[in-house]
């Protein structure tokens, strides 16, 4: 690796071309990218997403203004893309990428598509932005360790979302130095959002890291600089969170990218919730009736334990927020119910004392087997006892959607139809994706959030 960290990533971003990127690599990101809209569709007429909005809504910007995911407002960049990205990312449904540190790549779509959308970019300057954005992602999850000292993956999403962003906007190679500094410097973020009593801010927190994101890009665009060398000086990124790293060389010129790692959800919960549900579904089919269970065992890994298993809010969930971030909530769910949806996060569900109980008997626990499988499989085991004595026992290693057990086009399809259909006229939805699927031939990447305005959503 040549050069300090910033520079190593400006000068990658800048290198980065069309095409640099194989045809697979493009059919995935455009992929992840319907699934992310399909999110943000979902996520709607949530709480945070109206505040969002009201708040982006107080602006009025005369220079690039910005669209607003749904209502069609405009906005400043900054706080369309906060606006964007708290609808894309409040269901949970969004895709995720795990290494040493894990997150949600798909959150750098806000700040890339707002940003394309205010500065009329073509379909093909999104896909170079957007795999750029994911292969700093992942690669940071590949490098750093930075939860276990208290800080969030937002950290990790602002500087992805910087080179992304950086990208669309046309940045220099030392503006984008810049931009990673005065990022980086500005916006370390704490991981005290997922733990305890998950609040709306969990929707929020990388909607505010893109927003972050976004205005230091425009500050080094206008000539800003930042404090530098920001991962490696006295009081930098590496004394401060990570400790020192380097990175391996990133995709291209015949290397893969980490974007085809990427998970894509078939529940909307936590990402270690995926095979907890598929192994409990597997479990239900073979009991009786769930009355007869008098305890759950349920094998996780070390980060499974640690994100959705950890505190006591997790077997006494009050909000949205804490159930789908619970495994303990997910697999009483999907025995009580059947698969786990949308509607089970609301009452009559969310507060419900038969349900409750079934989930007091339920014990997580980090295990050998489990942890011995990843990062390659996000294998979680589910085992029932009943009141006979009869113990029966499911381990699933890979989920629906998971790239080792990928969905198909009609899947992806189905999964936008059925989060767009409340909102979206059939026609509406049928051309999005007509256009995302051709996205490299558009001209103007506005064209979709100009198909996703308020004369189009019912709402």
């Amino acid at each position: 690796m040549e050069g300090n960290i910033a520079e190593y990533l400006a000068s990658y971003a800048d290198s980065l071309n069309y095409e640099d990127i194989p045809l697979e690599v493009v059919y995935r990101t455009k992929v992840l990218l319907i699934d992310t809209l399909a999110c943000g569709i979902g996520g709607y007429s949530s709480e945070p997403a109206q505040i969002a909005r009201r708040i982006a809504g107080r602006v009025s910007p005369v220079h690039m203004p910005a669209t607003v995911l749904g209502s069609g407002q405009k906005s400043s960049p900054e706080l369309a893309t906060f606006a964007n990205g708290v609808m894309t990312r409040y269901l949970d449904f969004n895709d995720a990428y795990f290494s040493k540190e894990g997150g949600h790549p798909s959150d750098n779509f806000a700040p890339i598509l707002t940003c394309a959308d205010a500065v009329h970019v073509g379909g093909k300057q999104v896909l170079v932005a957007s795999v750029l954005a994911y292969e700093v992602f992942c690669r940071l999850c590949d490098h750093i360790v930075i939860s276990p000292q208290g800080f969030d993956h937002a950290t990790m999403g602002l500087i992805s979302a910087v080179m992304g962003v950086s990208k669309i906007l046309g940045l220099s190679r030392e503006q984008m130095v810049q931009a990673i500094n005065i990022a980086v410097v500005s916006s370390i973020a704490l991981g005290q959002t997922r733990v305890g009593e998950v609040s709306m801010w969990k929707a929020c927190a990388l909607a505010n890291a893109g927003r972050n994101a976004v205005f230091a890009a425009l500050l080094a665009k206008e000539g800003m600089t930042g404090p530098g060398p920001v991962f490696e000086g006295h009081n930098g990124f590496f004394k401060a969170l990570s400790g020192p790293f380097q990175f391996d060389e990133f995709g291209g010129q015949g290397r893969g990218f980490r974007i085809m790692d990427a998970m894509i959800k078939r529940y909307p919960c936590g990402t270690f919730g995926q095979t907890a549900v598929d192994a409990a579904l597997l479990v239900r089919s073979q009991i009786s009736s769930v009355e007869d269970i008098v305890k759950i065992n349920v094998g996780t890994l070390a980060f499974g334990k640690r994100a959705m298993a950890s505190d006591a809010e997790k077997w006494h969930p009050k909000t949205r927020e804490s159930a789908d971030h619970s495994i303990p909530y997910a697999v009483g769910v999907s025995l009580m119910h059947g698969p786990l949806e949308i509607k089970h996060f609301s009452d009559p569900y969310l507060h419900d004392p038969v349900l409750h109980d079934l989930i007091q008997r339920i014990v997580v626990e980090e295990t050998e087997e489990c942890n011995s499988l990843y990062p390659g499989a996000n294998a979680t085991r589910v085992e029932v006892i009943t009141r006979t004595g009869e113990k029966v026992s499911e381990l699933v290693r890979y989920h629906r959607g998971h790239p080792l057990n990928p969905l198909t086009k009609d899947e992806i399809e189905h999964k936008f139809h059925s989060l767009a259909r409340d909102l979206l006229p059939p026609g509406k939805s049928k051309e999005l994706l007509s256009l995302i699927w051709n996205i490299e031939r558009v001209n103007d990447a506005g064209r979709i959030m100009e198909l996703l305005t308020k004369e189009s959503i019912r709402a």
